[in-house]
């Protein structure tokens, strides 16, 4: 299968045509068949999680029922393709900002609503090229002011670290239903991070110690493609 993750930015004074369109979204959305899953969300302002919403900045996850071809990822088409034309029509109307990714869930584990949105996948894969690395988790009410007393310190780390390339700070549900994407070299990049660095290490403690999550999921991706910029960047610019 194919996922498509598209981060959008809205031009100042318009974060509130964002805010709408997480509502309006909802119906094409739901019409196209073609699409297995998919989730509207907002972004902090940092990179990772964050308790500031940039209102600017809107996502827009969707999970496509496609196999890759044996030979890989055929660029054939425009990313926007793989976007409702309601979708695309408004971002343009609005003049934001687009970037969209194309992945191939290639590794992890948990659910998103109860859901194996991205299939049955292995926990471990031999791959270790450019790699995109989703996790997301529903924080219990009576865990969230340990969980918020604890992200900032690896958030700040996060962006020094080795092989980093960049990150997202995304959500359905502020507060509560958390997610970040991060972008990597290699998955050693990605890994040398999340088991070496102390104060990474010592939040995966709490995480598991306290039980902090009711629901989570951690999922690796290939990054099929790259299209658009955000903040005037193209993060991925002769990676591929």
């Amino acid at each position: 299968m194919i996922c498509i993750l598209t981060v959008v930015r809205y031009p100042k004074w318009l974060g509130w045509a964002g805010f709408l369109s997480m509502a309006i979204f909802r119906l094409p959305l739901w019409l196209n068949k073609k699409i297995t899953f998919w989730k509207l969300m907002g972004s902090g302002r940092n990179g990772t999680f964050d308790m500031r919403p940039d209102w600017r900045q809107w996502a827009v996850i969707t999970v496509w029922g496609l196999r890759v071809g044996i030979n890989g990822y055929e660029k054939t088409c425009e990313l926007s393709a793989f976007t409702p034309n309601f979708l695309n029509s408004w971002w343009k109307f609005f003049h934001c900002e687009v970037w969209t990714l194309a992945l191939e869930p290639i590794e992890g584990h948990g659910t998103w609503d109860g859901q194996q949105c991205f299939g049955n996948l292995p926990k471990q894969t031999d791959y270790d090229g450019l790699i995109g690395i989703l996790t997301r988790a529903t924080i219990r009410i009576s865990k969230l002011n340990s969980f918020w007393k604890n992200v900032d310190s690896v958030a700040n780390q996060m962006g020094l670290a080795d092989g980093f390339i960049t990150s997202l700070g995304i959500g359905e549900v502020p507060f509560i239903k958390q997610a970040t994407f991060s972008i990597w070299e290699s998955k050693s990049h990605m890994k040398q991070f999340a088991y070496q660095m102390q104060e990474h290490a010592e939040v995966i403690r709490k995480t598991r110690k306290e039980d902090w999550y009711s629901e989570e999921m951690f999922v690796r991706f290939k990054i099929l493609d790259s299209a658009g910029t955000n903040r005037g960047i193209s993060p991925l610019e002769r990676k591929l």
